[in-house]
């Protein structure tokens, strides 16, 4: 296909998307978007947090899968549940409190009807107005299917889906090499910064994976940071520097070739200079070996990997997606940290993700400020083409079957948009 072609108006998804490029209308047909609510988020697996957010039985979080608020809880047997945040009453929205701690269920603020963590329904005040014989066990919360990976936690409304563990495929060795950076310690989650940006949802979900705007887009803070950083994220001709296709529209970006696998330390990078008093207080606690491998890891690993639909892990952090309209995204950006792990390593990790991720950070306002603009600029011409061909000349397979080009070519976009037009067509 050609920048020049003729898209259709009628539903036919499908050919919206080519090897190449796609439709502006994929980013603007409020009628897509709703079909993509229910034919990809209702449909797939969605990853809703990570396993630290509920460290004892009681604690939950809320936030929503497309426009269905769910409520995440762990429950007294230790169990985290994905519960929809509605009563089975009357329909009334249960919890609005977007986390908590030590509760010991949910009640309804309309007529009280009570429910457990796992979503029993546990008490109906006035039940003489019921008959004798109701069934409570038919009227709990619905529960959507929950499975983990890694500590990631993933939901599904579909009870009979195909396993997470399939789901994921070849992604299972990125997420283990990501929760490498733990450096000996379970990865926790410190807080999150959660905003809204006014574009498409696959805008943000393109950028995981593309290299080529990173020295562009992000000048400032390339200036703004000491030499070493900005010299180990200087990828852009470093051949090593790659992204793979993966399974299931899942893909891979390497920006840092030698802290991919953080688990592997040959003893002869140089530690970065700006962590030297960090260095200093670790040293007396612990042998070099444990120092090195958790100052190594304070940037994260050496890559992003994207979960189709909503996921990226981003070097070090999570980032979580939803489409809330056409033209709208929820984001939550989730810093992490090492449970148990030194004070001072955790404080530095937070303050890395407030530079670039934070509300005052260099790289939040500078993404959203181009998703932004692509969004608005495709109204220009709804049917003129979204180029996705940069390395598409280059591209070429592993063994494993997997294509995969340079860090700044469009593989992990071309996969992606794969994915989508097989769950938007129902084409296997």
């Amino acid at each position: 296909m050609t920048a020049d072609a003729e898209y259709p108006t009628a539903p036919d998804r499908g050919a919206l998307v080519a090897d190449d490029q796609v439709a502006a209308q994929v980013y603007l047909d409020p009628d897509i978007y709703e079909e993509e609510l229910e034919r990809i988020f209702y449909r797939t697996w969605n990853c809703v947090g990570h396993e630290s957010e509920f460290p004892e039985p009681g604690s939950f979080k809320t936030l929503e899968i497309g426009r269905r608020p769910v409520i995440v809880s762990r429950d007294r047997k230790g169990r985290i549940n994905v519960l929809l945040n509605r009563c089975r009453h009357r329909g009334a929205l249960l919890c609005e409190k977007p986390s908590g701690a030590m509760t010991s269920g949910f009640t309804c603020p309309y007529h009280s009807w009570s429910y457990a963590l796992d979503g029993r329904l546990r008490g109906i005040p006035y039940p003489e107005g019921y008959p004798e014989d109701i069934d409570k066990s038919r009227l709990g919360l619905q529960r959507l299917r929950v499975e983990t990976y890694a500590g990631l936690v993933f939901a599904h409304f579909d009870e009979d889906a195909a396993p997470l563990h399939d789901y994921l495929g070849a992604a299972r060795g990125w997420i283990d090499l990501f929760m490498k950076q733990g450096a000996g310690y379970p990865l926790k989650v410190q807080g999150a910064f959660k905003f809204r940006h006014r574009a498409n949802w696959k805008i943000q979900l393109e950028n995981v994976t593309d290299g080529y705007h990173f020295p562009l887009v992000h000048r400032s803070w390339m200036a703004n940071v000491d030499a070493e950083t900005a010299e180990m994220l200087s990828f852009m001709k470093d051949p090593r520097a790659v992204t793979y296709g993966l399974d299931n529209g899942h893909s891979v970006g390497i920006f840092v070739p030698e802290h991919v696998d953080l688990g592997e330390d040959d003893g002869t990078e140089p530690l970065q200079e700006r962590f030297a008093s960090l260095v200093a207080d670790l040293a007396p606690d612990l042998p070099p070996r444990d120092v090195r491998r958790l100052v190594r890891s304070l940037h994260g690993a050496g890559f992003n990997l994207t979960i189709f639909p909503n996921l990226a892990l981003s070097m070090g952090f999570i980032r979580l997606l939803n489409p809330v309209a056409v033209d709208a995204t929820d984001n939550a950006h989730i810093a992490l940290g090492y449970e148990g792990g030194p004070e001072g390593a955790n404080r530095e990790r937070l303050r890395i993700h407030e530079h670039f991720q934070g509300p005052f950070g260099f790289g939040t306002p500078d993404d959203s400020d181009v998703w932004d603009r692509v969004q608005r600029g495709a109204v220009a011409d709804p049917g003129m083409a979204i180029l996705l061909d940069r390395g598409l000349n280059r591209e070429q397979t592993s063994d494993e079957g997997h294509p995969w080009s340079h860090i700044t070519d469009e593989t992990g976009m071309r996969t992606a948009y794969t994915m989508w037009k097989r769950l938007m067509t129902d084409v296997h």
